[in-house]
């Protein structure tokens, strides 16, 4: 049987930050729920969550059980093997790569970088340029693995790519521009802090529609910043 590409969707609920930020409500929906959703409604393939093996994530598994999502659970500290660990149970290459605390990212991201991976034969491929949030990574099953076995830092088993950005040859790496009305690079559509928090719920209340999308977020925070300058 060949290998499906499938979104991979790392998320747990300890944060040093903002403890618990995947539950939050954002426009009625936590925001576990509408990484979910807006992954699915890519059709690229299945959604798999990839969160750990405490007990204290049971929730998000059911959460996302309950959506259609996938579930696979490992290592709560080392990311990068949880990921792998994830596409190796259900076969899936290429890997989009998501995280849990981007309820506005693009639903059209995963397509556009599944194809340039396609078409290119690179290793890895993101866009540079969207909001901070909107994007996702993708990466080959093969590279991933390579990661997983080569990487020792902390720091690359915690974020996954960072190992395969600084060791492949550049013509194994695609960093492509989105599309011209997505650029917007400085606008945080991520949610790290309570800060984000309150943004994020701001423009999900003024964009006014119940999945709003990257392009009408931004119109939403064009106005916002307009209204308070």
């Amino acid at each position: 049987m060949r290998a499906q590409p499938a979104v991979i969707l790392q998320a747990r609920l300890a944060s040093v930050r903002l403890p618990a930020k995947a539950l939050a409500p954002v426009g009625g929906r936590t925001i576990l729920h509408r990484c979910i959703t807006r992954l699915m409604s890519s059709g690229v393939g299945p959604v798999i969550l990839a969160t750990t093996d405490t007990p204290a994530d049971d929730v998000l598994a059911l959460v996302a059980s309950r959506l259609g999502a996938w579930v696979y659970r490992g290592d709560a500290d080392d990311v990068l093997a949880r990921m792998c660990g994830a596409a190796e149970a259900y076969d899936v290459d290429p890997v989009v790569r998501a995280t849990a605390d981007n309820p506005a990212v693009d639903p059209g991201a995963p397509g556009r970088l599944i194809e340039a991976l396609r078409t290119s034969g690179a290793d890895y491929a993101r866009e540079d340029g969207l909001p901070i949030g909107a994007g996702v990574e993708a990466i080959t099953a093969a590279a991933l693995r390579a990661s997983a076995g080569l990487a020792t830092s902390t720091y690359d088993r915690e974020h996954v790519t960072t190992f395969i950005r600084a060791n492949a040859a550049p013509q194994r790496l695609r960093l492509l521009p989105p599309p011209a009305a997505l650029r917007q690079p400085s606008l945080r559509l991520t949610v790290d802090t309570a800060d984000d928090l309150d943004w994020i719920r701001e423009l999900f209340f003024r964009a006014d529609v119940d999945e709003p999308s990257v392009a009408q977020l931004i119109a939403a925070a064009t106005q916002t910043m307009r209204q308070a300058a």
